[in-house]
């Protein structure tokens, strides 16, 4: 990779990140300390271990667990192998403590456990966990590892067993093991090994609650266990501890914790600032307030959180190929958080897409969710094909696309074996037979348009790979979506919209239902409505636009999308946090709208939507992300906005809307340039009066991948009038033309 060897930075851009920016409010953001794609995610377990990512303001810290997803919502997982620190007598049973003096850092995590008068500071590497514990000056100052916990929030894991065993005065090792949770996954084990700098004074375990001082071992009996360690303080306040941590085993724990090298938590927090510089270093913004800065910057940094890098820590078989989960869930990452980073980091872009396919060699199907080295759950298509057709169209290398075109086929053809949740598309039967999901599978409206997308995702890879026969196949399977189009569905005077289909072929009735109407797994709308998901149908917008009676009338009604609101929104809408209209910016499915003014020639009304989203919806509060983050996503979304375009995933084609500051330099992977100049960007000057490409005028509001990638310079002219810029120039390419 070039940049690494190129990448010294003028400026610490960590500055700009604050990692409590979506840990409240509902973005369930992830907190603590992690590398870029860290397996290890160090962080505070509050409310009795009730949240996802597992920090909840004002509640008590429980302990500090190793194990965690970011912005997941109710997808719980992890909140394993958890650390705590205590004064006097050990009490198993009752040890959380409240919080005060929070300061969260890239690569460095501090809190005042109030209860005992313990500051906590956390770091991290790629596999281990670093403490330092400041404590008062007492004789009973303990450190302790309580094996028996973990998150459980909606659907809730369950504790299978733990074992733990004390080497010496200085060392410890154990497993947790755990199952079900978000995917139902079978039973994963975390295996730790973790070493003090100092030895304790006294040792002990217990089990069940029961302590047991003295005593260096508990066995597995699918029973909850700890071990503790006590340290004279009265002389030296500090205690320091390093935790590897592993999926394959203690030696292989005990070979993460090497990763730490010093005992010095500042040591590693510079490593860890040095690693998100490499990274943040690609975007570097001139101007723009530092608010915008800050949520700009944090977005980045949530972006390359996950998916996590197992490279290695792979239990399930044994492969030399990159192994990448927490992909939680690729449906809501494929919208911009992997086009994102296969922008800046083709490499690990190409190394997750190529981590689906080793996946798919051994599991028989490639994900759409996995944690855990499990599986699940599929909430829409098979967004996988996403992320393959992505990656295709971008040049991404190292991917062998035959072997991901022919699991892209399996996830077309070949039903999976539970229907509704782990991996495939369930209702293929259907698809497959009369061209739609009927009622008698759940989330059919969903799943038939995406699946619609999905299926030009294999038109796409097939045709670039000269499998021409495919390329038309599935060209016609992907104007599936007309079929759940019923033109006799009326909504603030427009007529046609999505709607339920029984399997016979009639149009579901019941009054009940209506173009609002919204739920999750059992519903026929996953997350969206009818309103919202009839605008998704991203591989041809043409099609679309002529379904919705025309250019006009397409451009009325994304109007009312975006200004007009319905009585009971509040009442239907079951997945929202904040609204823009009608448009549910907090989930995923409406990431697109704003951008499809550039179908009918109209950029300044996307111009407008997206200045207003970001001002509005977004904020550099802990509650500042307008929804579930999940994974990045909502923080890639106000990144690429902030640049001034979006991308259509799967596509060679990124949407201009409005760049926020008045001049970006991207620094691409292999060391190109590309600099974009915004005059006279402002809060008010919103609109773009004109547009060169490397000195060129462009008439389009719409970029290919390689006019990005290629560097050299995108220069704007913005003003506080909309303009007729782009208006006439060529549309964005749709699969009908």
């Amino acid at each position: 990779m070039v940049l690494s060897s190129l990448c010294v930075w003028a400026d610490d851009f960590t500055r700009w990140v604050d990692p409590m920016i979506g840990a409240d409010g509902g973005g369930y953001v992830f907190p603590g300390t992690t590398m870029p794609y860290g397996m290890v995610k160090l962080g505070p377990d509050c409310n009795r271990l009730t949240e996802n990512a597992g920090w909840q303001a004002n509640t008590p810290v429980v302990g500090f667990s190793h194990t965690h997803l970011t912005g997941s919502g109710g997808g719980c997982k992890y909140g394993n192998v958890l650390f705590m620190a205590s004064t006097g007598d050990m009490n198993p049973a009752d040890y959380a403590s409240e919080y005060e003096n929070l300061d969260a850092k890239v690569g460095l995590f501090s809190i005042g456990l109030k209860r005992y008068g313990i500051k906590a500071r956390l770091s991290a590497s790629q596999h281990a966990g670093q403490h330092e514990y400041t404590f008062p000056a007492t004789d009973r100052a303990n450190v302790f590892v309580d094996l028996g916990k973990h998150l459980a929030s909606i659907e809730q894991q369950e504790f299978v067993g733990s074992e733990v065993r004390i080497l010496s005065d200085t060392e410890v090792e154990g497993y947790t093991r755990v199952r079900l949770g978000w995917n139902f996954s079978i039973a994963y084990t975390v295996y730790f090994y973790a070493k003090f700098d100092r030895p304790a004074k006294a040792v002990g375990t217990w089990k069940e609650g029961a302590l047991m001082p003295g005593v260096l071992r508990q066995s597995d009996n699918n029973t909850k266990c700890g071990a503790y360690f006590t340290f004279d303080t009265r002389d030296n306040q500090k205690v320091n501890v390093k935790v590897g941590i592993s999926y394959m085993g203690l030696n292989k724990a005990r070979e993460n914790a090497d990763e730490l090298t010093s005992w010095n938590v500042e040591d590693q927090q510079a490593k860890c600032v040095a690693a998100w510089n490499d990274i943040l270093s690609q975007i570097d913004a001139e101007g723009g307030s530092e608010d915008v800065r800050k949520i700009f910057y944090t977005s980045i940094y949530h972006i390359f959180m996950q998916p996590s890098d197992y490279t290695g820590e792979n239990p399930m078989w044994a492969s030399d190929e990159p192994y990448y989960q927490d992909y939680h869930a690729i449906w809501d990452t494929f919208r911009a958080t992997h086009p994102f980073i296969n922008i800046f980091r083709p490499s690990r872009g190409a190394d997750m897409v190529q981590s689906l396919v080793n996946i798919y060699e051994h599991d028989k199907y490639m994900p759409d969710a996995r944690t855990s080295n499990w599986s699940g759950r599929v909430q829409g298509g098979s967004n996988s094909d996403m992320l393959v057709a992505d990656a295709f169209v971008k040049g991404l290398k190292g991917i062998d696309y035959e072997k991901a075109l022919q699991a892209m086929l399996k996830n077309a053809t070949v039903p999976p074996g539970d229907d509704e949740r782990q991996y495939g598309r369930g209702g293929l039967w259907d698809y497959n037979r009369i061209g739609y999901v009927s009622t008698d599978y759940e989330r059919g409206c969903s799943r038939t348009f995406e699946y619609s997308a999905n299926d030009y995702a294999i038109a796409t890879v097939a045709k670039g790979l000269g499998h021409d026969d495919i390329y038309k196949q599935y060209c016609q399977k992907a104007r599936s979506w007309e079929n759940l189009w019923n033109p006799n569905i009326e909504s603030f005077g427009f007529k046609g919209f999505c709607w339920p289909r029984n399997s016979d072929g009639s149009w579901l009735e019941d009054p009940s239902f209506t173009v609002f109407s919204s739920g999750s797994f059992p519903h026929q709308f996953y997350e969206t409505f009818s309103w919202e998901l009839s605008f998704y149908v991203p591989h041809d917008m043409k099609s679309l636009i002529a379904k919705m009676g025309g250019k006009e009338e397409f451009t009325r009604r994304l109007d009312t999308y975006f200004h007009e609101t319905f009585p009971g929104a509040r009442d239907e809408l079951l997945f929202y946090t904040k609204l823009y209209g009608m448009c549910q910016i907090s989930n995923e499915p409406c990431f697109l709208a704003p951008s499809l003014y550039a179908y009918v020639g109209e950029p300044y009304k996307t111009a407008e939507i997206v200045r207003s989203i970001l001002a509005t919806m977004y904020s550099a509060a802990s509650d500042g992300v307008p929804g579930n983050d999940d994974s990045g996503s909502m923080g890639a979304w106000y990144a690429f906005h902030t640049l001034g375009f979006y991308p259509n995933a799967g596509q060679d084609v990124y949407l201009i809307s409005s760049p926020v500051f008045p001049k970006v330099t991207l620094t691409m992977e292999d060391g190109k340039q590309l600099t974009i100049i915004a005059k006279k960007a402002s809060d008010k000057n919103i609109y773009i009066k004109s547009c060169k490409l490397n000195g060129k005028p462009l008439d389009r509001c719409w970029l290919h991948h390689s006019e990005i990638v290629d560097g050299g310079t995108l220069e704007f002219e913005m003003g506080p009038k909309p303009t007729a810029w782009a208006t006439d120039g060529p549309l964005p390419p749709s699969m009908s033309d």
